[in-house]
This record gives structure tokens, C-alpha cells and sequence, in this order.
């Protein structure tokens, strides 16, 4: 009973299978997310996608608010696996900043995500299976306001995921550690 336990959980030597799906699954959907988002601002009215695609980047949308919140709880109530003892002081603060950056990015997508849509006062439709209902707005031009950081927010995380990625090839190719085998 103890090693399928074990194998959930984070140790301080790697992540556990929890964090490792939710890492995975969430940086996936977010590129998804990324794409879609690009691909649909430019949908006419006549397109059969104008009123599909921003459906399900709203849905998906809110899945996203509600792993993330599951992720961020998980991610507190585990213990993070140790720093690899190579890593230079700077390598670890880095890491640390742009773990924290991510987070902060990604919260800021969702909310803005949810103040776009909702700033007329209609709720969220999510896959037609429940509705997140609007709070209102809270500022003259919110959809706008919110759209503008929500895609410059949108833009970061993409650039500082690439870097975070490559950080961890970088790991793996070169500093020939066990960084990225940590998170498969």
C-alpha cells in the first residue's frame, strides 16, 4: 500500500504522478489555448467557428481556472523534491522566479479570461453542462482593458514557458542531470 502512495505523492528526489499529469496536461491545453486564441480573433461572422471556437476557448477556459486552483493546492500540500546539488545558486533563484512568474501569468489569463466575456453581465457557458455567472463589471471598457492583458499575459507565459523548456534541455543535454527525468 505504501509504494502506490509513493508514487502519487512528490518525494525528495521527483514529482509524483499527480504533479507530473497536471504539469503536462495544463502546459498542453494552455499552448492549445494559445493557438486557438490566435487562430479564432480572426474569424468573421460568417465563419461556422465564430460563435464554436470562442465556446470552447471559454469553456476549456474555465477547466483550466479549476486545475489550476487543484494544482496550486496539490502543489502546497507536497513537498517539493530537493534542488539537485548541481544547480548554481542563480539556476535555483531563476527557477524559483519563473515558477512564481508562471503562476502569476497563467492567474492573470483566467481572470481577465472570465472579465472579458462577463463585463455585459452574462454568465459563462461551460460545454452547456453549468454556467459561471457574471460578477459584473468592475471598470468603463473592461472587455477591453482585460483583453489587452489578457493577451500580452498570454504572450509571456508562451515566452517564458519556451525558456523554461529549454532551461530543462539545457538540464538534460548538457548538464546531463536528472531536472527534466524528474518531471516524466
Amino acid at each position: 500500500m505504501q509504494q502506490p502512495l509513493k508514487m502519487i505523492k512528490n518525494t525528495p528526489q521527483t514529482y509524483g504522478s499527480v504533479s507530473k499529469c497536471l504539469h503536462w496536461a495544463i502546459a498542453l491545453v494552455i499552448v492549445g489555448m494559445f493557438i486557438l486564441g490566435l487562430w479564432m480573433v480572426d474569424l468573421t461572422y460568417y465563419d461556422s467557428w465564430y460563435v464554436k471556437a470562442p465556446h470552447y476557448h471559454k469553456s476549456v477556459g474555465i477547466l483550466i481556472a479549476f486545475a489550476m486552483i487543484f494544482r496550486l493546492l496539490w502543489r502546497w500540500s507536497n513537498p517539493t523534491p530537493k534542488h539537485i546539488v548541481s544547480h548554481k545558486p542563480w539556476e535555483v533563484s531563476l527557477a524559483l522566479a519563473t515558477h512564481v512568474l508562471l503562476y502569476i501569468l497563467i492567474f492573470s489569463i483566467l481572470v481577465t479570461g472570465y472579465l472579458i466575456p462577463t463585463a455585459d453581465g452574462r454568465g459563462i457557458d461551460v460545454f452547456n453542462w453549468f454556467t459561471v455567472p457574471s460578477v459584473g463589471s468592475f471598470f468603463d471598457n473592461q472587455e477591453d482593458v482585460a483583453g489587452d492583458i489578457h493577451y500580452w499575459s498570454a504572450w509571456a507565459v508562451i515566452a517564458l514557458a519556451s525558456l523554461h523548456t529549454i532551461a530543462a534541455i539545457k538540464h538534460h543535454v548538457l548538464d546531463k542531470d536528472a531536472t527534466l527525468k524528474r518531471m516524466l
